[in-house]
């Protein structure tokens, strides 16, 4: 039985006089069927908000107003974004630094552009709840003012996509909403209500507060892999003389890197770390040999195509992880455990496949394993000197001093200097590779989040990932083209005081000077400046990490522009020669 949680007689009497008491005061025993004295939809929001643990909401304004003033009173802290992409970027980021969904919203004519800023978020399976007006039933198909019918439009890109036709069906829709986002797989939820700025919330209603513990965060439900498969998976693993694993954001969804690493280590596993699941191995542990796929290190690919086993964990196998399904070749034997049972076997067919949670199903893997070691040392040293071979070949550039500046020397940089316990989050394209290729992740808690695919991602979702997190440092990266999408939000975070750091790694050309350059009288930190943050620019490596230390302590929200070489290009990803013909 789901237990659900909803305020006794009591605390409904004390929520009507006092409507800024906190919720969770009175949350105290799961109960049935008790409903809160009337109210407006608006107010119901509000408390369903506090309920459900959300404390931000990513937003343009004109949509569920009075709502908004309710969330001032219980404690949801808004944040007034300047597009509705880059709100549903910020509630992406929060989500997935707080493992909790992230809410975000707009009215009728800004939906489409809500629905845009979803792609990532369904790419990268995160759960975010976007709430939208909608039109009432007179004016429709009437040519009304900013009406489209775009509502199918939602089905792309969410796991569920609902029309709240009435305001009783709020409270068990948004339930449900809660319940989709955080269940199997995560993923978006839509929720349309009537109004194009969402009035049908304005009726007074007897509402059920009910709200359910168990779809607050993800994974809502956990569920190990059946025994059998388990046995056969761990068989096929001590068996294979050069098997390898490539973990996925399944695993950091579930939180699984302790059960990942004691499994790789019982029995002597390499492990490649897609982009998604890169700080779940710290890059100085011997047996992580770095990201795979299409923004790799080459090190990664080369232990891959050498396996005579792969072990997928939590990963879609799409194609960037695999380098267009070349990395592994398809044929490779290939175990897979995921969440979702559609995955297993979707792009490599399985000789074992695990339905489970990751976190789970690996501490049942590591039990099944026992104690006896496996002996792989020629594997493991060959593994090794992947890696020694690669870093060799990287330092020189990590260490240039020429100018402009390399991106990799960059990266080095930040590297060194990243604190203990942070986040770096990070955009696609050139901002991924170089992160992917030259960054490593060597002190205690630090998180990397990066982007699903959509360029311009990293800047609201920092924004996002900082409201999330609080006090924790939270620095940003991506490239000046991606800046570009969402610079207005420099005036929002400064507003909010979320007082993030932002690198914007600036060749005036967003990595592809032979087709465009950019006008290289823009300064983004005088822009910075001019919205109410601290801006900085560095044109030499020697005053990036001093410079970083400025900008952490600015008290405000900063943007560190690093003027580089338009002409540096990332290598994309290492193929075996038969494929590249080289």
């Amino acid at each position: 039985m789901i237990e659900v949680f909803v305020a006794p007689a009591h605390a409904r009497h004390a929520v009507a006089t006092n409507p800024a008491r906190r919720v969770e005061h009175w949350l105290l025993q799961p109960q049935r069927g008790a409903t809160m004295p009337k109210m407006t939809g608006h107010r119901y929001f509000a408390e369903a908000m506090r309920g459900y643990g959300v404390t931000h909401l990513f937003y343009v304004n004109s949509i569920v107003g009075p709502a908004m003033l309710e969330m001032d009173k219980v404690g949801v802290k808004r944040v007034v974004a300047h597009g509705e992409k880059a709100a549903a970027y910020m509630a992406d980021g929060y989500a997935r630094a707080c493992k909790r969904p992230g809410v975000c919203l707009s009215q009728d004519i800004g939906t489409t552009n809500l629905m845009a800023g979803m792609r990532d978020p369904h790419m990268a399976s995160i759960p975010v709840i976007a709430i939208t007006g909608g039109q009432n039933d007179q004016p429709r198909y009437r040519h009304a003012y900013q009406n489209a019918e775009d509502f199918r439009g939602w089905d792309t890109v969410t796991k569920a996509n609902y029309s709240v036709d009435t305001p009783k069906r709020f409270p068990d829709l948004l339930r449900q909403a809660f319940r989709d986002a955080t269940s199997g797989t995560p993923g978006p939820v839509h929720l349309e209500l009537r109004g194009n700025a969402g009035q049908s919330l304005d009726r007074e209603d007897d509402y059920d507060l009910t709200f359910e513990e168990r779809f607050v965060h993800y994974p809502a439900f956990r569920s190990e892999a059946e025994p059998a498969a388990v046995r056969a998976a761990v068989k096929a693993l001590r068996d294979a003389a050069k098997p390898i694993i490539v973990v996925g954001g399944g695993a950091v969804s579930s939180d699984a890197g302790p059960e990942l690493i004691r499994l790789a280590e019982k029995l002597s596993i390499p492990v490649a770390t897609s982009l998604h699941a890169k700080a779940l191995v710290p890059d100085d542990h011997p047996l992580n040999v770095g990201v795979p796929g299409s923004y790799s290190r080459w090190c990664a690919n080369q232990a891959i195509a050498a396996a005579d086993l792969v072990f997928f964990i939590g990963s879609h196998t799409g194609g960037q992880v695999t380098n267009g399904w070349q990395i592994p070749k398809i044929g490779t034997p290939t175990i897979q455990l995921d969440i979702d049972p559609r995955e297993l076997g979707r792009n490599y067919p399985n000789t074992v496949s695990l339905n489970g949670d990751a976190k789970l199903t690996l501490a049942q893997l590591a039990e099944a394993a026992g104690n006896e070691p496996a002996r792989r040392a020629e594997w493991l040293e060959q593994v090794r000197c992947y890696v020694a071979d690669y870093w060799a070949e990287c330092e020189p550039l990590r260490n240039s001093d020429a100018m402009p500046l390399r991106p990799e020397r960059i990266c080095k940089e930040l590297e060194q200097w990243l604190p203990a316990q942070s986040t770096l989050v990070v955009d696609t394209f050139h901002a991924a590779i170089w992160t992917a290729q030259m960054t490593r992740l060597l002190k205690p808690g630090q998180r990397y989040i990066r982007c699903g695919g959509s360029l311009g991602w990293a800047f609201p979702a920092t924004i996002g990932v900082k409201a999330a997190l609080g006090d924790q440092p939270v620095i940003g990266f991506c490239g000046d083209a991606g800046f570009y999408y969402h610079m207005a939000e420099l005036e929002t975070a400064a507003r909010c005081g979320l007082n993030l750091v932002m690198i914007v790694n600036n060749n005036h050309s967003g990595g592809v000077s032979e087709t465009a350059r950019f006008h290289d009288g823009v300064n983004f930190a005088k822009v910075a400046d001019s919205m109410g943050c601290a801006g900085f620019r560095v044109e030499r490596g020697a005053d990036i990490q001093p410079t970083l230390d400025q900008a952490l302590a600015a008290g405000k929200p900063a943007l560190v522009e690093i003027l580089s070489d338009p002409e540096i290009r990332a290598k994309r990803g290492w193929v075996p020669p038969a494929v590249s013909g080289e």
